[in-house]
């Protein structure tokens, strides 16, 4: 039924073309004496019209114009050749030209003009080639042909705005989606270079200890002393190796870096440095600080860090809240703002999608919406396990 139905509106006019055209011509051949005139024309000429006004609506998809101007010219010019029923004193040829109207509406501007202008001249000709005519009979037409034109065409354009804004809506998502991938590409970037930093800060820190332990002990030590080298050039060998990967994530022109990652210990300088900005931040710290391991310690770094970030650029006048919980097995993080923009990044920023890739990374869960009585908030859980304290 529904396919059926989906057809049905999809060929309409060249349905109504055979019905009209098959029942018009059995009707003209059953019925010859139903007509007001034969006069004008042979009898065949009478039975042929109703299949030659309706025939050009079955070429419509190829010619979106020509067709329906084609059934117009071809029922003016049978009203001087014919007439009865089933020409133009019957409701077959005012449902042809009706269908015609509305197909022009479903054309461009231009187009839909000219059809409509073509429709008033048919009409004006036809009452022109008529005996009796009274002003109604040019006004009813125009009238009831130019409502079929304009609901086509209101229906068209109101469908071709929808179709404009669903593709700019898809435009707008996949430009959304493309911008979060960039996003979680860049954080994924900055996250394999503070890493890296973090993990040749501790090689170093091990071919160094390997080597001032080799170089205390005792000459009769060889094989230690053996396994200690192995250590330093397993080191240095790592650290080469891990310049040379990461090399490829980094800018152009950067050299890798080994000063001292920031982390939960520096928050207070992260702070400061906020509020110099014009954001007024408090800080609550709950539970027992720890010592983290250094991605983590940094992870949660940096969620602070982009979430105050965010609420700066987008909150507008705000003041923050920082609520650091430090649990048994996880380390909880609360970022609030009462600004009435939010602070969550929409004004075109896709930190959430970096502090969430980074979250992840650690096995954390991270969630972020709006604040209750304004504003907006970013929560952050950062399991502890593993961690030395």
């Amino acid at each position: 039924m529904n396919r059926a139905l989906a057809w049905l509106r999809h060929y309409w006019a060249e349905a109504y073309a055979v019905f009209f055209g098959v029942v018009g011509t059995i009707d003209a051949i059953a019925n010859p004496y139903g007509y007001e005139s034969v006069d004008k024309g042979p009898d065949w000429a009478v039975w042929l019209t109703p299949a030659a006004v309706a025939a050009p609506l079955l070429l419509r998809r190829r010619f979106p114009f020509g067709a329906p101007a084609c059934a117009v010219v071809t029922a003016t010019v049978a009203s001087f050749v014919a007439t009865g029923e089933a020409v133009t004193d019957g409701l077959g040829a005012v449902f042809i030209i009706a269908a015609a109207a509305w197909l022009f509406g479903e054309l461009d501007t231009r187009s839909a003009g000219l059809g409509l202008l073509l429709i008033y001249a048919a009409g004006a000709l036809v009452n022109l080639n008529s005996t009796d005519v009274v002003w109604g009979d040019y006004l009813f037409p125009a009238l009831l042909f130019t409502l079929f034109w304009g609901a086509s065409r209101a229906l068209t354009v109101r469908g071709r705005n929808l179709r404009e804004a669903e593709a700019r809506a898809r435009h707008l998502a996949v430009e959304r989606d493309a911008e979060a991938e960039r996003a979680v590409a860049e954080e994924r970037q900055r996250i394999a270079r503070e890493l890296h930093d973090v993990i040749a800060h501790s090689v170093s820190v091990m071919t160094v200890q390997a080597g001032a332990v080799r170089r205390l002990l005792r000459p009769e030590q060889a094989k230690e002393r053996e396994a200690l080298e192995t250590v330093e050039a397993t080191g240095r060998e790592a650290l080469t190796e891990m310049r040379r990967l990461v090399g490829l994530l980094r800018e152009r022109g950067a050299m890798p870096e080994f000063s001292p990652q920031p982390g939960m210990a520096t928050i207070e300088s992260l702070l400061d440095g906020v509020r110099a900005a014009g954001l007024p931040v408090d800080l609550e710290v709950a539970g027992e600080p720890r010592e983290l391991p250094p991605g983590v310690d940094l992870a949660a770094y940096r969620v602070v860090q982009e979430a105050l970030t965010n609420a700066l650029k987008y909150a507008g006048p705000a003041h923050a809240w920082v609520t650091v919980t430090w649990g048994g097995s996880e380390l909880e993080l609360e970022v609030a703002n009462d600004g009435s923009g939010g602070g969550d990044g929409s004004g075109g920023g896709q930190g959430l999608a970096g502090m969430r890739e980074r979250v992840s990374l650690y096995g954390g869960e991270i969630e972020s919406g709006a604040r209750n009585g304004g504003g907006y908030v970013v929560r952050a859980r950062l399991p502890l396990e593993g961690a030395s304290g």
